[in-house]
């Protein structure tokens, strides 16, 4: 087989200082693939990564570390130990390498932090499509600032998220860590994340480099046929962002192959690209076992060595989480197959990010004493993001609830603390293994929430998540009929390969709620008694039948596995404590047979009389109702209205390439505090490739008082109009762009045509990115 060979005439980066030169000359081969590869000390017999069992590395870790170690894989998040217990082990390892290693040099402590440090007693955030449905990355980096800070207080240097892959196919298990199904909210979210981790001083890791959501049918690890301008429109815009805007530090690469070239082989994505296009320059590692799957799942590599070279060629610096593939690399070397320049290469990276990190003269002589990974500040954000992100998608006038009398609480998800969190939580990612065990810190369910916020309620489960058992639902049925309403809650049961309804490698085939949750629904409807249906769920379902019908519930609540204060928040939702304020960051589906969908689609991929099939979502994305309602009007380019202005017909003249100014005034005009998403999206009917019927173009989360107003400005970069033209180029071409202001992408207030002038611009890599929003309260009339 022929092996690809990456130019190493400048092996060592021109940023890599004389430190880590030095180092790196000094550094024996075998020091030198030391510092490549991680080490599972925990692993045993724990299944929490895929095909974990199959695929662990036989070296005894005395062995492995003779010579040093790059990365010490999840010693938080494996098992359940106690925070202080590992943190005195861990600065004894350290302490270790230090002394008994030849050139002393201390391991980076890498874990999952998707939806808070994955360890014991650790705070659970909301999952990353409650961020995406908050559309507020604020709160988000102060999430993200809040685990930063607590894995660096006990030795953890970085962090494997957050996840950029942009949700494409709603039967993908990992929907349930991603954050929207638009680019620029992905983009944009996942940026807030990385900065909040990264200024707690723990190195945030992009996921996964890319494509992976793009995967066949839905299905984990399938292969992606995504053309180029998929790959250079829809999925790579939030990585750059997150490289360029957000500064990131790592980078891993995904499973999947496109058009048949696996990533974690692909030197044109993870070095010409990430690279040289981009300037990235920090360290990119390899998804756990990605290395090794060159071999045993893609089949493009004959032996774990040839993998190997492979993949370090096409640019993974480390591989994790043990060391499967690359220790091989030094046959490589030795026959003259592979250059040690390339080696070299990666070393120096990994010992640049431990020296950003303060590793190579780091002090381990006093592990802390006292933790505390669930305060008071990490529980006030959990709770500020719940509230924020949960969706009211229908009311027929029963919320918020008016103190009544008697509640039924039902359904499988109503007393389950597991219900509320996601995959990649430490309580279904690791305490799965450990039934019985703890789950370290206090996690109300929605039973208990609603119990303590209206006193007594009667509870039935009704039925599972999982499976056919219809035998309780007379008995739900019979508690809602003496209730003046029944609170039924369904939804998802978050876990890893079959352990569950969704996450990672829990793809679906059919969008309906799993097992007889429906059918629960249903039977509490037909009592009579007003139905509040709360979802707490993974990924969009198919809920026409709750959302469309007559004979539906009187209200559908949806909520994102919301995390520890989950529960408490939807319970002062529905009190009207709070007024919903989530908007949907994907759209909700008619069923399984329109995926994959995305609001995203071009004229043909929306209704037509060609086909008997509509793909329209029941619910559009950007959608959310309130407890109060709002006015948007006013809107402006670059002071120009809707048929007013310079031009009689209300057109703004833009030249391509510049930027411009969008206004808009939004008002509550309801009677309770709430907050709307002022949402402006961009439509063009003709260009020199199709284009979506609707493109958010810029985005603003604005809380307002009754009666009180806001003037939103956002300020455009050429970028959010660029596009892919036949050539691949990212251009913004002359033409007529119509600006729509509404509360989805699917409805419009207003509308101004913009006219952009002049030459076609093609975009640069110092072209803006992001829109500039800036919000001022409009003075009392």
């Amino acid at each position: 087989m022929t092996i690809h060979h990456t130019d190493v005439g400048a092996a060592l980066e021109a940023g890599v200082s004389p430190r880590v030169r030095a180092l790196v000359a000094e550094m024996t081969l075998d020091e030198k693939l030391a510092q490549l590869v991680g080490y599972w000390v925990d692993q045993g017999d724990e299944v929490v990564a895929p095909l974990s069992g199959e695929k662990v590395t036989t070296t005894a870790y005395a062995d492995a570390t003779v010579h040093g170690l790059g990365h010490l894989t999840r010693v938080y998040g494996t098992r359940p130990v106690d925070p202080i217990e590992r943190a005195q082990w861990l600065w004894g390892e350290q302490r270790r390498l230090q002394t008994e290693t030849r050139l002393g040099i201390p391991a980076l402590v890498h874990e999952e932090c998707l939806t808070g440090f994955a360890a014991w007693k650790a705070a659970t955030f909301p999952t990353p499509l409650a961020w995406g449905a908050s559309f507020d990355p604020d709160a988000v980096e102060l999430m993200a600032s809040a685990i930063g800070r607590s894995m660096r207080e006990v030795g953890v240097h970085q962090g494997l998220a957050p996840v950029l892959d942009v949700v494409r196919d709603a039967r993908w298990g990992r929907v349930d860590e991603c954050i929207a199904e638009d680019p620029y909210v992905v983009g944009t979210i996942g940026t807030a994340y990385v900065r909040g981790l990264q200024d707690a001083g723990v190195h945030a890791t992009l996921k996964h480099f890319v494509g992976y959501s793009a995967s066949r049918a839905g299905r984990n690890h399938a292969p992606v046929s995504a053309g180029q301008r998929e790959l250079q429109d829809v999925f790579l815009p939030p990585f750059e962002m997150a490289v360029r805007d957000g500064g990131v530090r790592s980078v891993m690469n995904s499973y999947t192959e496109i058009d048949g070239v696996p990533v974690a082989s692909n030197p044109e994505l993870l070095t010409d690209l990430l690279r040289r296009r981009w300037g990235f320059d920090g360290t990119v590692v390899s998804d756990y076992f990605a290395v090794e799957f060159l071999r045993s799942m893609h089949g493009v590599a004959g032996d774990r060595g040839e993998a190997a070279q492979l993949a370090l060629e096409a640019g993974i610096d480390v591989e994790l989480p043990g060391p499967d593939a690359y220790p091989h690399l030094a046959e490589r070397v030795a026959s003259g197959v592979l250059p040690e320049a390339v080696v070299d290469r990666a070393v120096a990276r990994v010992l640049a990010e431990k020296e950003d990190l303060g590793l190579l003269d780091a002090d381990f002589s006093a592990a802390p004493t006292t933790v505390d990974l669930d305060d008071a500040g990490h529980r006030a954000l959990a709770y500020r993001l719940a509230l924020e992100s949960a969706v009211l998608l229908r009311n027929d006038g029963v919320l918020p609830l008016r103190e009544p009398g008697r509640i039924a609480v039902i359904g499988p998800n109503a007393d389950s603390a597991e219900a509320l969190m996601g995959c990649y939580s430490f309580a279904n990612h690791v305490l799965a293994h450990h039934p019985g065990f703890p789950l370290g810190f206090a996690l109300p369910t929605v039973r208990d929430a609603l119990a303590a916020r209206f006193g007594e309620v009667a509870y039935a489960e009704g039925c599972a998540v999982e499976g056919t058992d219809l035998s309780g639902l007379d008995a739900a049925a019979t508690l809602a009929r003496d209730a003046e309403v029944a609170i039924v809650v369904v939804g998802d049961r978050a876990g890893l390969f079959g352990r569950g309804t969704v996450g990672e490698g829990n793809d679906a085939d059919s969008l309906d709620l799993p097992g007889v949750q429906r059918q629960l629904v249903e039977a509490i409807v037909a009592t009579g008694t007003p139905v509040v249906l709360v979802l707490l769920t993974g990924r969009p379902y198919a809920l026409d039948w709750a959302l469309d019908t007559a004979g539906g519930p009187a209200a559908v609540l949806q909520a994102f596995f919301p995390g520890e204060e989950g529960a408490p928040a939807l319970a002062a939702l529905l009190a009207g404590d709070a007024t919903p304020s989530g908007r949907l960051p994907v759209s909700l589906p008619r069923s399984a047979g329109a995926q994959p969908y995305s609001y995203l689609h071009p004229l043909l991929g929306g209704p037509s009389g060609v086909t008997s099939t509509d793909p329209t979502p029941v619910r559009p994305f950007g959608f959310g109702l309130s407890y109060t309602s709002f006015e948007r009007t006013g809107l402006t380019v670059d002071g120009v209205s809707s048929g007013a202005g310079a031009a009689a017909s209300g057109t703004a003249d833009v030249r391509a390439g510049d930027a411009f100014t969008v206004g808009a005034r939004v008002t509550n005009t309801g009677a309770v505090r709430g907050a709307d998403v002022v949402q402006v999206y961009a439509h063009r009917a003709v260009a020199s490739v199709t284009r979506p019927v609707a493109q958010l173009v810029a985005y603003a989360r604005v809380e307002l008082d009754p009666g009180e107003s806001a003037d939103v400005r956002f300020t455009v970069p050429a970028s959010r109009l660029a596009y892919s033209d036949r050539a691949m180029r990212r251009v913004v071409e002359p033409g007529e762009v119509e600006l729509r202001l509404g509360p989805s992408c699917a409805e419009v207030d207003e509308t101004v045509v913009v006219h952009l002038t002049g030459a076609t611009y093609e975009l640069s890599g110092d072209d803006a990115r992001v829109v500039d929003v800036e919000v001022r309260r409009a003075p009392s009339r």
